[in-house]
């Protein structure tokens, strides 16, 4: 290399297109450049004399080091004026009048080679620079270079500060130690960004996490560091984080068109489209007209939810909301909580709920919407609108009434949350009044109080439920199916209403509707020993109805083992419906069938099960033409009318279902 060649002043802007070209591709991308005073508003550099280079205090041409101007980054956090240099020996040389507080700094100038700035008043010739690190990369002794041959050392963790004589042989070290080494050193920002960038199009956006905020650290003023921090936080999905390190990019730097368009498609992700579209246009570019199209496709979403909202037209209401995020609006705690709203009104409680509950995380990590407005009221304000209508229509009254003091204490001017305060307070004090009662043995003025209730709050399943309660307790057991009939309706798997209908079934001898309940309470309560002999009284009831033999049935029988021929025959011939099962204990398949027939004679008490070994038992199987197992044979009264081979379990209880009522 030539002397006019080494002594070319030190490029950022080399390094950053060379990172650039490592990262060309499309997406959420981490920025490389704008380290140089050109491209950040804050410059570190002093102007002026002040910053005037210091001039090389040798000329050998063995390796010595030009006096031409550093970038900004070259002094990393420093104001330092002074630039130390180092001879063919490796000795230091140069001004040491700085502050005796200010720590070594080096930098690498184009041409490969190591400047430091060092402002120690110690004697220049006492002084290493920390680490041991010369421009050869060969480790000398103090004040002179070593002239052994160079291995391929790296930098480990040290103790105290950069180094310290601790070196890792091998060429490699892992991620923890490469941060120790980055946070024991005064290190270029661009190389910091460069191991992030590396991490980065790995898709390790924990580990890039960490060099970006290093690089923050060394360089805060720089608006590149805040931008690709926000790129890695997004791709950990944290994006209210995100969007306020884009905002601090832009403060840094009013004209940096990067920000400007990460920050556009992190407020469209959030349901901001007025945000959204002035980050756009202030990116210092026309839009992208594809860009331009989905802003205006999920305003046009969002108006379309608005209007079906305020018409009560909660179908449309959740398509709409769908399509918006369909089209973008993913991320959107506002949108999220819509469509809780509009799946509570379309009695979809458990959804409605487990949505709301998405909406609170999304919110949680996105505070930057809080100021905005969302269908008349603020957007804090109306999570909360919504959370306390799920939680007054599950029953969760307590809650119901905090979340909509809650809603008021935000936005406490606007209408709609007004009017749902007093709507959640009503309702709560009522069902409070209703409960007293009840537990007094007044049923008939706890259900007059449960009605008041339902004046302000006729949807709410709760109410309803309770209110049937009461009228069961005076022996209006059609009043108390109306009122089961309509907590059902809009809270179908409300198991309460569900037990208390099976219930006021029975008592008016209405067997098969009994049955019904019975069975489906029977599925979602399996060890429930009180609903398993309900369902079994109301079983044999239905068959004395029907006029069959219930001498054979046993409440939490288990399945008889058939031996012989005889024994089977007999067995099958008993009025109702037996269940024959063939099985081979040494059979795979059969151990897990076996399980499920077991459980199913417990579900099943008015049904007759039987069991045959095949090979304990193969005359039987020869009679009944048996030749693969698991096979099982329902009978009814005598007379075969199902044979299935090999069933799946939700295959044999709907035919058990199906044949035995």
């Amino acid at each position: 290399m030539s002397r006019s060649d080494s002594q070319k002043p030190f490029s950022a802007q080399s390094i950053s297109d060379r990172f650039d070209a490592a990262l060309s591709f499309e997406g959420n991308k981490p920025d490389a450049k704008n380290f140089d005073h050109l491209d950040s508003p804050v410059s570190p550099l002093r102007t002026g004399a002040a910053a005037a280079p210091a001039t090389s205090s040798s000329s050998s041409s063995s390796g010595s080091f030009s006096g031409k101007p550093l970038p900004n980054a070259a002094l990393s956090a420093t104001k330092s004026d002074d630039v130390a240099r180092r001879n063919h020996s490796g000795e230091l040389s140069g001004s040491s009048h700085g502050s005796p507080n200010r720590r070594p700094v080096h930098r690498r100038s184009g041409s490969g080679q190591l400047v430091f700035s060092s402002s120690a008043n110690s004697p220049a010739t006492n002084v290493l620079p920390a680490g041991n690190i010369c421009p050869s990369g060969k480790i000398g002794k103090t004040g002179m270079m070593s002239r052994s041959t160079a291995r391929s050392d790296v930098l480990g963790s040290g103790s105290a500060n950069y180094g310290h004589g601790s070196i890792m042989r091998g060429g490699t070290v892992g991620v923890g130690a490469e941060m120790k080494n980055l946070r024991s050193m005064r290190v270029d920002p661009e190389e910091v960004t460069k191991a992030g960038n590396e991490h980065y199009k790995k898709g390790q956006f924990t580990e890039a996490l960490r060099f970006y905020d290093r690089a923050i650290e060394i360089y805060p003023g720089n608006a590149a560091c805040w931008n690709n921090r926000a790129a890695a936080l997004i791709g950990l999905g944290r994006l209210g984080e995100a969007v306020k390190d884009c905002e601090e990019a832009i403060r840094l730097n009013p004209s940096y068109a990067k920000a400007h368009h990460r920050l556009a498609c992190l407020h469209l992700r959030l349901g901001l489209v007025e945000h959204a579209q002035r980050h756009l246009f202030l990116a210092g570019q026309q839009p992208d007209l594809a860009e331009m199209q989905k802003l205006q496709m999920v305003e046009k979403h969002l108006e379309r939810c608005t209007d079906a909202r305020k018409m009560g037209d909660w179908k449309s209401a959740l398509r709409e909301a769908d399509a918006a995020v369909t089209a973008g609006t993913d991320s959107s705690p506002l949108l999220t909580a819509l469509r809780a709203e509009a799946l509570l009104q379309l009695h979809h409680l458990e959804e409605a709920d487990s949505t709301l509950s998405i909406a609170s995380q999304l919110a949680a990590k996105s505070p930057s919407f809080f100021q905005t407005k969302f269908l008349g009221m603020l957007s804090s304000s109306y999570i909360s609108f919504v959370q306390a209508q799920v939680e007054m229509a599950l029953g969760r009254f307590e809650h119901a009434v905090a979340s909509a003091e809650k809603a008021r204490q935000i936005d406490p001017h606007n209408a709609e949350v007004s009017v749902l305060w007093d709507k959640v307070k009503s309702v709560a004090r009522a069902r409070t009044h209703g409960n007293e009662l009840f537990k007094s043995g007044n049923f008939a003025e706890a259900c007059t109080a449960y009605g008041e209730g339902l004046k302000y709050d006729p949807s709410n399943p709760v109410l309803h439920c309770n209110r049937a309660a009461c009228r069961s307790k005076l022996g209006q057991w059609e009043r108390s199916l109306e009122d089961c009939n309509e907590a059902l309706r809009i809270q179908p798997r409300y198991t309460k209403a569900l037990l208390r209908r099976a219930a006021s079934n029975a008592k008016l001898e209405r067997w098969v509707e009994a049955v019904r309940d019975y069975e489906v309470l029977r599925r979602e309560l399996p060890t429930d020993t009180e609903v398993a002999e309900a369902l079994f009284h109301s079983q044999v009831a239905l068959k004395m109805s029907r006029g069959e033999e219930v001498s054979n049935m046993k409440f939490g029988g288990e399945v008889e083992q058939i031996t012989g021929l005889e024994q089977l025959q007999a067995a099958i011939a008993l009025p109702g419906v037996s269940v024959v099962y063939f099985m081979a204990a040494s059979n795979h398949q059969c151990v897990q069938t076996t399980q499920s027939v077991d459980a199913l004679c417990k579900r099943y008490p008015s049904l007759n099960f039987l069991k045959v070994d095949v090979n304990e038992s193969p005359a039987v199987a020869k009679a009944e033409k048996v030749r693969i197992v698991p096979t099982i044979k329902i009978y009814r009264n005598g007379a075969q009318v199902k044979e299935m081979i090999c069933p799946s379990l939700q295959v044999l209880e709907l035919s058990l279902r199906h044949y035995g009522i």
